[in-house]
């Protein structure tokens, strides 16, 4: 890992852990206040889940002394939450002062110092916990009417709960109820959510009374201080039934009355603790950040109008001093700027990780599904996509994933009999690509052939029968809307949906689609993305007197070409670039503008990646400027070939190319 990363990884670490100990504080302030009257369970839950937490990140990390006094304290904790030790005023306080080591050592963390003894407070809670641990008791539910099967099926957890509702004189309750099948884990969410209001849920356990026909039926058992009415009143409905577990005779309510707090003084603690944070960071909405660019994208045209006043200065009056101090003031604009605009995109970027690692969830469903054993391996995980990005790129993934296990693995049987292991192979990786981020879904299974997909988009009416197509522009077939080759309907796919969705969306955020095959070995999918939206570069051209602008992201070089060297195959224009013939795509004609041929050279923007390239014909190069894409409403948003609008200066609105639909247009004219 280099420096750079590793810092990276420790701010994101104590950025973290901050967080998490700000909530444990939170919630043991709570704790404190409220154990010795209504002690809620719930907020010593979440003191453990925060703890464990801050062990798992510490330990990821590396932070050994952090790691180790959180799985201490953890152990102390789970002893408390199971009732193994009673919570008083001792372990408010030892839990008060792990609290403070624990914000120390992520201190020395931040100074990368190892000053804090830990010894001291671990030999304090190792003592606690031996000296308080309870000897075994007596049940306290032999006072209960209630069925032993239940009693043996509930967790070490559920068991002292069940004992400190009794403790603190609550009634108990046994509430059924039947749901239907398709139903019944939102009912059941409800139901939980009404009995809260008043009481605890202690356990709630499904029961084999109802039959398959009428529904499932779950058992809750309850503590609550309200009397039965009150419960039904609350909680009750045609199918829920609700009987007190009533005690045996001779058990008086008052008996069961133990609980006492200690009253005891807390100790001083033995050294001040800072509050100065450790960490340096802050959680940022990303609207907030969105606004933050829109502002900043209305200066860079405001910064563009102070260079513009700054030449034409100069053009008028010469380099008075006047106009030599408005372009130093242009030139530190622009300097400043540039820099304010890196570092707001800078904190909007995050690792394309956190998007894969939602898709194991995907691959666990869906193999399942249809009965195929799937590994999903990662790479490049650290490499950084602006956020907006990589939400709404989240979906495709999703759907290329799914037509990989539903299209391209093969079942267990196959692959065997083909030499394959039985468990397929679905590889993301993730790498920049000069101003770019690639992203590849690379499944090991039986590959398309490129004859079928042909054969059934003719079937389909998708291409002309005598359509003379190269491979690329074969499996450029699949992302048409409707096109499927599977036979069978199935819950992943099939349904002639999802690749197209794919192409549409990464093409909506000015991005490229590119698949590659091989029959027998695999599939891949090649997704390019820009690597921020939000103020772009762009070549500016000058067609029959329009000016259009093209992302500088799409353009791969620009040529100026004697007219004789451009060829025509079957009516359409190519120029032989390099070996490779290249389609050529007049502007003029595809946005039907007045059309010059007299010129003895053209000028060729060439755009695209890899074999999805054309060559845009235009008038003239004007030069580059940084823009902001502005939307062209519902109204204009499917006018082919436009992505939108930007405004250059002296309020002159120009189009912004879609560079993706003008070669989809481009091939699509090859199909006829």
């Amino acid at each position: 890992m280099s420096d750079s990363s590793g810092e990276k990884s420790k701010k994101d670490f104590l950025g973290e852990a901050e967080d998490l100990l700000t909530e444990i504080n939170q919630n043991l302030e709570e704790l404190e206040e409220t154990y010795q009257e209504t002690f809620n369970p719930d907020t010593l839950n979440a003191i453990f889940r925060g703890v464990h937490s801050l062990k798992g990140i510490s330990g990821i990390f590396g932070f050994k002394k952090i790691s180790d006094m959180s799985h201490r304290l953890e152990s102390l904790l789970d002893s408390l939450r199971l009732g193994k030790i009673d919570l008083n005023r001792d372990a408010i306080d030892i839990l008060i002062e792990s609290l403070d080591i624990l914000k120390k050592l992520l201190g020395d963390a931040e100074k990368d110092k190892d000053v804090t003894d830990i010894e001291v407070i671990l030999s304090r809670i190792n003592a606690f916990i031996a000296g308080e641990v309870k000897g075994p008791e007596t049940s306290p539910f032999d006072i209960l009417n209630i069925d032993p099967s239940i009693l043996k099926v509930l967790t070490e957890y559920e068991e002292h709960r069940l004992k400190a509702n009794l403790k603190e004189g609550r009634r108990i309750y046994l509430l059924k109820s039947t749901f239907d099948l398709q139903t019944f884990d939102r009912d059941l969410e409800d139901l939980n959510r009404h009995v809260k209001t008043a009481g605890e849920v202690i356990t709630t356990l499904p029961t084999s009374g109802a039959s398959p026909l009428q529904g499932i039926q779950f058992t809750l058992l309850i503590g609550s201080n309200e009397n039965l009415e009150e419960i039904r009143n609350k909680v009750g409905g045609e199918k829920i039934t609700i009987e007190e577990v009533q005690r045996k005779k001779g058990s008086e309510r008052t008996d069961i009355l133990s609980r006492t707090a200690e009253q005891k003084a807390r100790p001083l603690p033995t050294s001040e603790t800072s509050l100065k944070s450790t960490s340096k960071t802050v959680r940022v909405d990303i609207e907030r950040l969105d606004k933050l660019m829109n502002t900043v994208g209305e200066l860079v045209l405001t910064k563009a109008a102070v260079g513009r006043i700054s030449k034409e200065l100069r053009e008028l009056q010469g380099y008075t001093p006047l106009s030599i101090d408005l372009q130093r003031v242009s030139q530190s604009l622009d300097k400043r700027l540039s820099t304010l605009q890196n570092e707001i995109i800078e904190v909007r970027m995050i690792p394309v990780g956190q998007i894969f690692s939602r898709l194991t969830q995907v691959v666990r469903r869906y193999s399942s599904g249809i009965g195929k054993e799937i590994d999903l391996e990662f790479y490049g995980e650290e490499t950084e996509l602006d956020k907006f990005l990589a939400e709404e790129i989240a979906d495709p993934l999703m759907h290329i994933i799914r037509n990989a296990i539903d299209h391209g693995i093969e079942p267990p049987d196959i692959r065997r009999r083909a030499g394959k292991k039985e468990r397929g192979t679905v590889r993301l990786r993730a790498f920049p690509r000069g101003n770019h981020v690639a992203i590849t879904i690379e499944d090991d299974g039986a590959g398309i052939d490129p004859d079928i997909v042909l054969k059934k988009a003719v079937e389909k009416g998708l291409v002309e029968k005598d359509a003379m197509l190269n491979r690329r522009e074969t499996l450029d077939l699949l992302f048409l809307p409707g096109f499927t080759t599977k036979r069978d309907v199935t819950e992943v796919s099939g349904r002639g949906v999802g690749l197209d969705i794919v192409k549409t969306k990464v093409s909506d955020l000015s991005g490229f689609t590119d698949i590659d095959t091989e029959l027998g070995r695999g599939t891949t999918f090649t997704i390019t993305l820009p690597i921020t939206l939000a103020i772009i570069k762009a070549l500016i051209v000058d067609v029959s007197k329009e000016v259009f602008a093209i992302p500088i992201t799409s353009v791969s070089e620009t040529l100026m070409i004697p007219r004789h060297r451009v060829q025509k195959i079957e009516k359409k224009e190519i120029l032989e670039l390099r070996g490779e013939m290249l389609p050529l795509m007049r502007l003029d004609r595809t946005f039907q503008l007045s059309t010059d041929e007299d010129a003895e050279n053209i000028k060729v923007v060439v755009v695209g990646f890899g074999e999805r390239r054309i060559g845009l014909v235009v008038n003239g190069l004007l030069g580059q400027q940084e823009i902001v894409i502005k939307s062209l409403g519902e109204i204009l948003k499917a006018v082919p070939g436009i992505s939108g609008a930007a405004e250059l200066g002296r309020y002159q609105v120009i189009l912004v190319l879609d560079v993706e639909a003008l070669i989809e247009e481009a091939i699509a004219r090859k199909r006829v």
